[in-house]
């Protein structure tokens, strides 16, 4: 089996930690393969930087998704992703979707942590989006100083651990951790508080691999209008995809 990350934002960093997460949490024999952005942004907290990483995500989808058996967006707002499946003719996993399903099979409610004030929408957005809301029993925001500190890791353990803390005592069953950038964190800190902790990248995992196993994807979308003569900008392999090729 042959899963690809697919990494919206142009930090190679970034891909590094979650394709060595991925290949942590992968069952034996699985191959794991990372993709960055080609353009774009280097870390993503605004709706219009969100924009920009949706198009850089599906050129890089486009253009490396052949031979794998499935694709996660590794990239918490789960940027594109219904726009993802329907390009692709393999299963596609968003991290944090991925993730909020997780916790819900280990209790009633979740609560959910998630990096930098001006993205906190975003993710308030992406619980809607997966029907979830009602399973949310808080959600705390770190605020970040510096990107670099974002990236460094292991900087961020003890303020997750102390805003895990206040999830619990909201009624939280399981916590949510977002962010690719922290991908692995929970795997770390999952000793030292006293419910079940999960990030994006180790659920989109399993719940890939199992997807392949079963034999299931996404029901095929249908052609769109025109040809590629009413496609400039784009990529070949992107124009391609768009037009079902």
């Amino acid at each position: 089996m042959r899963l690809l990350l697919v990494n919206g934002n142009i930090t190679q960093a970034v891909t590094d930690r979650v394709v060595a997460e991925a290949r942590r949490c992968a069952a034996p024999g699985t191959e794991i393969t990372g993709a960055t952005a080609r353009f774009g942004v280097g870390i993503v907290s605004t709706e219009a930087e969100n924009d920009i990483a949706g198009h850089a995500l599906l050129d890089a989808l486009a253009a490396t998704h052949a031979g794998h058996d499935a694709a996660i967006l590794a990239i918490s707002f789960d940027t594109a992703l219904i726009g993802a499946r329907q390009i692709v003719p393999i299963p596609v996993i968003g991290m944090t979707e991925a993730a909020l399903h997780t916790a819900c099979l280990l209790g009633r409610r979740f609560g959910l942590i998630s990096f930098g004030s001006s993205s906190r929408w975003m993710y308030e957005d992406l619980v809607r989006r997966s029907g979830l809301a009602e399973r949310m029993a808080a959600f705390e925001t770190i605020d970040l100083t510096t990107t670099a500190n974002y990236l460094r890791e292991g900087a961020q353990d003890q303020l997750v651990l102390e805003a895990s803390a206040r999830l619990i005592g909201a009624g939280a069953d399981a916590v949510v951790v977002t962010g690719a950038a922290v991908a692995g964190i929970a795997h770390r800190l999952a000793s030292q508080i006293p419910v079940p902790m999960v990030d994006g990248i180790g659920c989109a995992v399993g719940q890939a691999e199992f997807l392949v196993r079963l034999g299931l994807r996404q029901r095929p979308t249908a052609r769109r209008l025109g040809t590629g003569g009413d496609l400039t900008g784009l990529s070949p392999e992107l124009s391609s995809s768009l037009l079902g090729g």
